[in-house]
């Protein structure tokens, strides 16, 4: 039997989610979405929002270095969305559109079936359209360019803090890189918290969105704390007092050593919570907004500009680097 070819891998089992169908994509049905021509041209022709800007950022996952390589393709497909999803959280951006550049090892129709669905079912989630992209064969990558908007004048950056403002986590940390421990050690049981938070980690788009009119700055958790806390500090030239309490910390650490604990909570990575700084006048608005939501926001210290070091965080500094050592 004949292998697909990279057309008709995109045709028949990538875009075959977003119209329900085997036999092509449906255009009309990102036509509320802004897309006025999508995937089977040389590009798409998108419709931005009139006094919008446009928010775009890219990610690559990697087998083996982002993903093991026996993770369910399902969770691969959701997983690298949702990475690129929490950058635009972190930007309080809506998200809008997508493409993706997919590298393959063979042409295997059900495993791409699988990642297609996990990928569809996030986007479908987020609101986000899928309007281009590329197949190619090598081995296992997955590269997404998301697109979002915000209204002019309320992106929320890294550099915007201000000393005395107070320092938010959306949720608990650590829970993901338990998750990946638990899967080093052969656990299998992607229901288990811990696995869910590594395999399947949730993007606080909706929060970034409500809380980009009461934060100053904003970051996504996806190198470790202490690694992007540091980013936001030197961004906003400040820096940090904590006081990070126990609640601070995913229920699934709790079965770790002492300095595993600590070791994953700082520099784990993989939780794509944010982490906000609001000035104390706007504590009430930006505790509201997340309760609107069922989050609780998690106090863990203050910017200050009487430091230029981060106080009270770990006794080994550090964070994850593609090169060189951790830093």
């Amino acid at each position: 039997m004949t292998s697909p070819g990279e057309f008709e891998l995109i045709q028949r089992h990538v875009l075959k989610s977003l119209s329900g169908e085997r036999d092509g994509y449906d255009r009309f049905a990102c036509a509320d979405a802004g897309v006025e021509l999508g995937p089977g041209d040389d590009g798409a022709l998108l419709v931005p929002t009139p006094g919008h800007r446009l928010v775009v950022s890219t990610d690559t996952s990697n087998v083996d270095v982002h993903f093991p390589a026996d993770a369910p393709a399902h969770a691969i497909g959701h997983r690298a969305l949702a990475v690129n999803l929490s950058d635009l959280a972190a930007m309080g951006a809506t998200p809008r559109w997508f493409t993706l550049a997919l590298t393959l090892p063979e042409a295997d129709t059900a495993w791409v079936d699988a990642f297609a669905e996990g990928l569809h079912a996030l986007a479908h989630r987020h609101g986000i359209a899928l309007v281009g992209g590329d197949i190619t064969r090598g081995p296992l990558s997955i590269a997404i360019t998301v697109m979002g908007e915000v209204p002019i004048g309320q992106a929320l950056m890294r550099h915007g803090g201000a000393d005395g403002d107070h320092l938010l986590l959306t949720g608990p940390l650590g829970g993901a890189n338990a998750g990946l421990k638990a899967w080093q050690r052969g656990e299998r049981d992607c229901k288990t918290s811990a696995l869910a938070a590594y395999l399947y980690p949730v993007p606080r788009t909706r929060l970034g969105e409500r809380l980009r009119t009461c934060a100053n700055a904003a970051i996504d958790l996806s190198d470790g704390l202490w690694a992007d806390l540091s980013h936001l500090c030197r961004a906003s030239g400040l820096g940090a007092e904590l006081s990070v309490p126990d609640s601070a910390y995913a229920p699934s650490l709790a079965s770790l050593d002492a300095n595993e604990r600590s070791q994953a909570f700082w520099h784990g990575g993989d939780d794509y919570e944010l982490l906000v700084s609001v000035a104390p006048a706007r504590l009430g608005e930006a505790h509201q907004a997340a309760a609107a939501l069922g989050h609780e926001l998690i106090y863990i210290g203050k910017l200050s500009a009487h430091t230029n070091a981060i106080d009270g965080g770990p006794d080994n500094p550090g964070g994850w680097r593609h090169f060189g050592e951790t830093s």
